[in-house]
């Protein structure tokens, strides 16, 4: 993005705000005044669906409930509780020289290519592990083998799920935010405690590192991250806010601390010049159509999922605002 249009961008973000009233109805007005196909979905999930002067559940999906989403979701690799292919199988793709897209219909991992091995970010629910990670990575031409670390958003099974058949089965170390360990313990079959991460944590492996940063809000201890890509050479950053959805009951700690948090990664991601938005469901940016863009690109054509510093910035504003419409509304401010 020229030097013009980004101070045009911040100037136009700036004066959204500069006047926002703190109710709901304006903070939820001046996030929908930002959207785009970068972050509607996010804003459907993080936002109050309706404004009252009581708290309104979002519609599916749109609270931390583990598992949301679809009926009998399983954690194991292989087994029970699976749901029809159909209904959630999609296929990846490699997105960047060094990111691929391991995803379902509905939520994605993400696999990052080093000189030493694989950094895994999120492993799907369980029954996926198979068809999405094990043969998808395969399909792209890596081997699961090679993963090295598993980094997990939030413990929660649409992202944690297939963690133990993959820790049993490569043996990579498992990282995850403390809090979040905490949750991970009171699973039925836990995998086993491993890493804790630390916030502003550089994980290195080979010639790539990758930042985490402990991100609470979602969860207590929510990682967001931000990882460096190449597109045929040429670098970028790209950023994921590892915990977007909130509602009804998503408490007011947990709100100002989501708050606090989106304000923060928006000055990271600024400074570390992020231009990339990739997400741990395909609906917060579009993933899914964004991903075929990115296979039917003919050369020359430019990446799909490099947006610009302003949009990763209005992104993080979006899921902020969101938020604050939530407290709002806790406090009686509609």
């Amino acid at each position: 993005m020229s030097i013009v249009r980004w101070t045009s961008l911040f100037f136009a973000i700036a004066a959204v705000f500069a006047q926002t009233p703190d109710t709901a109805t304006a903070h939820k007005a001046a996030a929908t005044a930002l959207l785009n196909s970068n972050n509607t979905g996010a804003a459907r999930l993080a936002c109050p669906a309706t404004i009252s002067p009581e708290p309104v559940a979002n519609p599916p999906g749109g609270g931390p409930a583990r598992g949301a989403g679809v009926a009998g979701a399983g954690r194991g690799g292989r087994g029970g509780g699976t749901p029809p292919k159909e209904i959630w199988y999609a296929e990846g793709g490699q997105v960047f020289d060094n990111l691929y897209m391991l995803t379902t219909k509905m939520n994605s991992a993400w696999a990052v290519k080093t000189s030493a091995g694989i950094i895994l970010i999120d492993t799907l629910f369980g029954y996926a592990a198979q068809d999405e990670i094990v043969d998808g990575m395969k399909k792209v031409g890596l081997d699961p083998a090679d993963i090295k670390y598993i980094v997990v958003s939030h413990a929660h099974g649409d992202h944690d799920g297939a963690v133990k058949f993959l820790q049993d089965t490569y043996h990579p170390q498992v990282i995850l935010g403390p809090k979040d360990w905490e949750l991970a313990a009171r699973q039925a079959t836990p995998y086993t405690h491993d890493m804790e991460a630390s916030d502003g944590q550089k994980l290195t492996l080979g010639d790539t590192t990758i930042t985490i940063y402990i991100t609470p809000g979602h969860t207590g201890g929510t990682l967001s991250f931000v990882v460096p890509v190449t597109d045929h050479g040429v670098p970028h950053v790209a950023m994921e806010w590892g915990g977007t959805a909130l509602g009804a009951n998503t408490s007011k700690e947990m709100l100002r601390s989501y708050i606090s948090n989106a304000a923060r990664m928006k000055d990271i991601a600024d400074g570390s010049r992020a231009d990339v938005i990739i997400g741990n469901h395909t609906e917060y940016n579009d993933a899914l159509a964004r991903l075929e863009q990115t296979k039917a690109r003919k050369p020359g054509e430019p990446n799909p999922w490099v947006v610009g510093k302003g949009e990763v910035s209005k992104y993080l504003t979006v899921v902020g605002e969101c938020a604050k419409a939530w407290l709002a509304v806790g406090e009686g401010r509609p």
